[in-house]
């Protein structure tokens, strides 16, 4: 009777074990491991819940094994004698065993009670979740950067928990685009910007202000695009007001922004709907950086453009009455037209540049007069031939003047001697402030100063390499109170030698 009875629990378990794996989509070994993780619960519970019991099901005919494992050791540990036995009692069960092997001793078996099946359901039930969990981390950590639809479940805290039909997903307040709200069971698209996995499980993070959730909405209304065919190159939003993408066809007989606008703006206006009405503005990009801003400027129309590659910025020049188009609503269109462009752009009026041109002109035709001792007339003529310092006219060719009208070869002759003279004048009193100053010799020898450099700062009470390396780029570059103020020198470079003055500083640290 005993026996029909542990029969008919062997084809039971074997037959849960089987629904299980089907109804919950896991695998046969997952559950018999549960199972077994569960019966070790239930047999501590009556052979002393201390003791190392490890429990085998065969899998084929639903067998169960109970047994007791015991540490082969020299010593016993009072803190775990109850799963050690000593090498000399070991030998006496199996003469071959050595320290570090395990006794196995076989436990009989027992009738489960309601509470050993209860705890035997638990240990499952956190067994399927735990797999669920990690089905649904490797699936979705692998959707990262991709469009996903789901049904909002909650609020909590104004953030809401979508549900993803294989999980959740949680969409934070300041991920939703402004003014929007959504209700319990409503259907919504968002990006996947993360997938984070810790202790707890893991988490989706979703989006619906990422730049790239825009790009996503286009890749799927824009066959082009999803083709390859039209690429998106930057993207720049601001949520729920404006945006701005750019996009470039290799093939010329494609027009990328009509193919993104689509027949009577059907597509472009399909990706507005979704995303609240925001006004998209599609530009065409260009390897050009001087025409792909004007295009990012738009509709403002930008009269002249000057680019500073070293400084990664432009200088916008556009007629007076587009000043405020240029530059937006609260700034918006000019913030977003650098950002799409990722450089940095300053708008000036066509009034204000030729205000600056002229009084850039007036300061160096000054400057040639002063320092070269010429007539206005002929520093001027430097000044429009493109001369702009002292150095620019000494280290060029007297053929170079004598083009210049008015002038000959005796009077190109005699300004590169007097720029010569000058610089040597500067050079010998810029050694004399650094000699009175005792500039010390490690900042002498920090590559990138030339001796010009050394005396500004030796008025500046800077001597050695330590107080070099405390200052910072506004200090030196500041466009009223930098030491190098006057200098022309880029941003980049001066960064780079205030890090090398700071390798000393950083060398010293790892040291102590």
């Amino acid at each position: 009777m005993a026996k029909e009875k542990i029969k008919v629990i062997r084809e039971d378990m074997l037959q849960v074990v089987k629904n299980v794996a089907h109804e919950k989509n896991l695998e046969k070994d997952e559950v018999f491991i549960a199972m077994e993780q569960a019966l070790e619960k239930a047999a501590r519970v009556k052979y002393g819940q201390d003791k190392d019991i490890r429990v085998s099901i065969n899998k084929e005919s639903g067998d169960i094994e109970l047994n007791s494992y015991m540490e082969v050791v020299e010593s016993i540990d009072e803190e775990n004698q109850l799963n050690q036995i000593k090498i000399s009692d070991a030998l006496k069960i199996d003469s071959k065993i050595t320290t570090g092997e395990f006794i196995k001793q076989k436990l009989p078996p027992f009738e489960f009670g309601r509470v050993a099946a209860q705890n035997a359901k638990g240990v499952i039930i956190q067994k399927i979740r735990e797999s669920n969990k990690a089905k649904q981390y490797e699936e979705y950590k692998d959707k990262i950067g991709e469009i996903i639809s789901g049904v909002v479940k909650r609020t909590e805290f104004g953030n809401v928990i979508i549900d993803l039909g294989k999980g959740e997903a949680i969409l934070k307040r300041e991920e939703l685009i402004p003014r929007e709200a959504f209700k319990n069971g409503d259907r919504i698209r968002t990006y996947i910007y993360d997938v984070k996995e810790d202790t707890k499980g893991y988490q989706v993070f979703l989006s619906r202000t990422h730049p790239q959730f825009l790009a996503k909405l286009f890749t799927q209304e824009v066959p082009e695009i999803f083709e390859g065919v039209i690429s998106i190159k930057s993207v720049a939003r601001d949520p729920g007001s404006r945006a701005k993408i750019s996009v470039f066809a290799n093939d010329s007989t494609i027009d990328p922004v009509g193919a993104c606008v689509g027949m009577r703006g059907s597509r472009v206006q399909a990706v507005v709907n979704e995303l609240q009405g925001e006004k998209i503005d599609i530009v065409m990009w260009s390897e050009n950086q001087a025409t792909f801003l004007a295009n990012a400027l738009a509709p403002a129309e930008i009269s002249k453009i000057f680019l500073y590659e070293e400084k990664n910025m432009v200088e916008a020049v556009i007629p007076d009455n587009q000043l405020s188009i240029a530059i937006g609503r609260k700034g918006q269109n000019v913030k977003l037209a650098s950002s799409l462009t990722n450089l940095e752009i300053d708008i000036i009026t066509e009034e204000e540049e030729t205000e600056r041109r002229q009084e850039e002109f007036k300061i160096k035709t000054n400057m040639f007069i002063e320092l070269l001792d010429v007539e206005d007339v002929i520093a001027q003529l430097l000044v429009t031939e493109g001369y702009v310092s002292i150095e620019s006219i000494a280290n060029e060719n007297v053929s170079s003047l004598e083009k210049i009208e008015g002038f000959d070869n005796a009077l190109a002759n005699e300004l590169i001697e007097r720029a010569n003279n000058y610089i040597k004048g500067e050079e010998k009193d810029n050694l004399k402030v650094i000699e009175e100053n005792k500039i010390e010799d490690d900042l002498k020898s920090l590559e990138g100063l030339n001796n010009k450099m050394l005396a500004l700062l030796a008025t500046h009470n800077v001597k050695n390499l330590d107080d070099f390396a405390g200052l910072s780029t506004y200090d030196l570059l500041d466009k009223t109170e930098g030491i190098f103020k006057d200098l022309d020198i880029d941003e980049s470079t001066v960064n780079n030698m205030i890090m090398k003055a700071r390798e000393k500083w950083f060398s010293e640290e790892k040291q102590t």
